[in-house]
């Protein structure tokens, strides 16, 4: 059997099926969580803004408690999507919603934000509605009990592209050595009864190296048949160890899910499934050969070549964050800084320094130690500034140290930030070169 026979062979529709019932929940918990643990009275009720993309400044939360009720029916569509209720419609509006809320704000991104945006685009291509779902009972004529084999190569090479390149861009010295993970177990306060045990430095090695070999083995583990069960246990105890000590939200769960794919659809449907009809797998299905050439063929490629930007922009991504977004580069430094923002009136002369008392403390850190939120807090201050007549300067001085190796300068505090514009593709020349040693660059 050729490649293309085997891309195009029809399969049972188990593992796509059980994966949208999932799928569905987790956009419910995701939405609901992010209410109940208040996130969205921190991110969105409780700010004055937020510091949205670059280019989407006019995408901001909606007045009074709005956002409650835009989270609420971003739940209500989860749910909409588990049970397979309108769920192209349903799924469309939660992605337009998600990418409301991905877009509006950067001051708390999360890689899984990111990942739940792009599975939800490819959940929207995939026929996962056509069992087990209120739309295949209210119209039979879409029951469907199979779907072509690619339809699980693709949910598989989406979690491939994530892993590998969480895998490549741990390979630095502060991930290697354990700096990283020191830092990021210290801040879990949550657990007392593991202090002693997230002190030791072996124990920093051991999660380093370990979580290292796991992204880059999982994905192989999963495919070969005699290690299944071993990637299986590994990803059991991975994920809940994340998700009990870091408390990332739903991800770990959510990357848990696409466990269904790998194993073969007969079984997904015994366990899952045991009311499912075995499917007839002879008969041949549509090959929507236009839908992989002209939709998943250039998104893939894209998936692939967002990770290796950051190689061809100047300087070093952990420092500059110039590449960092959209590349998988998870969890691998801590931020700490400081900044004050100079305005001087161009006609008069007169020095000010703007006070950042109104921001959260997320927003400050945010404006202080990333080069994008300095730029766009700049231009935040000359808008300001600008709406009371007046034409001012803006400079930023301070200084940013990245996983405790020393506090310098980041950006040109010479450099008139409000006059500056954002490099979206190249390097932000106000933004301060350092070697490995840290030292500027000239």
């Amino acid at each position: 059997m050729t490649f293309a026979q085997k891309l195009f062979r029809p399969i049972d529709n188990a593992p796509l099926v059980v994966f949208r019932i999932f799928f569905g929940f987790l956009l419910f918990a995701e939405s609901i969580g992010a209410i109940l643990t208040g996130w969205v009275k921190s991110m969105f009720i409780e700010t004055e803004f937020t510091f949205s993309h670059i280019g989407l400044e006019w995408l901001q939360p909606l007045p009074g408690n709005g956002m409650y009720f835009y989270f609420a029916t971003m739940g209500i569509l989860g749910l909409f999507v588990m049970a397979g209720f309108r769920y192209r419609i349903a799924l469309s509006l939660y992605s337009i919603l998600w990418a409301g809320v991905y877009f509006m704000q950067k001051e708390s991104y999360n890689n899984h934000y990111y990942l739940l945006l792009l599975v939800c685009l490819i959940m929207l291509c995939l026929p996962a509605h056509r069992y087990a779902s209120i739309d295949a009972r209210l119209n039979p004529a879409i029951k469907r009990l199979t779907m072509p084999q690619w339809c699980s190569w693709a949910m598989i090479l989406q979690m491939a592209i994530v892993y590998f390149f969480a895998t490549v861009s741990k390979l630095t010295p502060d991930w290697v050595n354990g700096t990283f993970i020191e830092l990021l177990l210290g801040g879990t306060n949550h657990l007392p009864f593991a202090e002693d045990l997230f002190a030791q430095h072996w124990f920093h090695l051991f999660i380093a190296w370990s979580g290292m070999v796991f992204d880059f083995l999982v994905i192989p583990l999963f495919l070969w048949k005699r290690t299944r069960t071993a990637a299986f246990v590994c990803s059991i105890v991975f994920h809940i160890f994340n998700s009990i000590v870091l408390q990332i939200g739903i991800f770990p769960f959510f990357a848990l899910s696409f466990i269904v794919f790998f194993y073969p659809p007969d079984t997904i449907r015994r366990i899952f499934l045991r009311k499912k009809p075995v499917a007839d797998t002879s008969v041949a299905l549509p090959e929507q050969r236009s839908l992989l050439l002209y939709v998943f063929l250039p998104y893939f490629m894209l998936q692939i070549l967002l990770p290796l930007r950051h190689f061809a922009i100047k300087g070093d991504v952990l420092w500059t964050e110039e590449g960092h977004r959209l590349s998988w580069r998870m969890m691998l430094r801590q931020r700490n800084g400081f900044a004050q923002f100079k305005v001087v009136d161009r006609k008069s002369g007169e020095t000010n320094y703007y006070s950042l008392h109104k921001l959260s403390e997320k927003q400050q850190h945010f404006a202080t130690t990333k080069p994008d939120g300095i730029w766009q807090m700049a231009h935040r201050i000359k808008n300001e500034y600008t709406a009371k007549g007046k034409d001012v300067s803006v400079f930023a001085i301070g200084k940013v140290a990245v996983n405790n190796s020393g506090y310098h300068q980041l950006v040109d505090p010479e450099t008139d930030l409000a006059k500056a514009r954002w490099n979206y593709f190249w390097h932000n020349e106000w933004v301060l070169l350092y070697d490995g040693n840290w030292k500027p660059l000239r």
